[in-house]
């Protein structure tokens, strides 16, 4: 979006900020944010800046812990195919939990120890981003 909106604000006597919002970007799908681009007394400058009505409708999935080894997250940004285990099943290391698919490449996410399948975080066509939580342990 190209926005041009200009207003002054005196700080202190004889002290004014004079400020141009010149754009401001498109949704970050990522982080919830839009950078800023603006001038302060003439000098550019950009922030990002949180966009709360964008997000509300949004949801956030949790990300994987990776120092957790019990939850198991996305290799890559993709679409969730098939899911090919139910909460409470035992499984064995490099038994296989998710397949994504993305750009036509199917991907096939194992699990990297042996246990129980506590909670699986994701549905059948739920697009998901990289490192977001799949599937947790106990």
């Amino acid at each position: 979006m190209i926005f041009l909106i200009y207003f002054s604000i005196e700080i202190e006597r004889g002290k004014v900020l004079h400020i141009v919002v010149l754009a401001i970007s498109d949704l970050i799908i990522e982080t919830g944010e839009r950078e800023v681009f603006f001038q302060v007394n003439g000098q550019l400058r950009s922030m990002k800046v949180k966009d709360k009505a964008a997000i509300k409708d949004q949801k956030v999935h949790p990300k994987a812990d990776k120092s957790n080894k019990n939850q198991i997250g996305a290799p890559m940004p993709g679409q969730v195919l098939d899911i090919k285990t139910k909460e409470g099943d035992l499984i064995k290391k490099g038994d296989t939990l998710v397949v994504l698919s993305a750009m036509k490449m199917e991907t096939v996410v194992k699990s990297t120890i042996e246990g129980k399948v506590k909670k699986i975080h994701v549905k059948i066509g739920q697009q998901v981003q990289g490192d977001d939580l799949l599937v947790e342990l106990e």
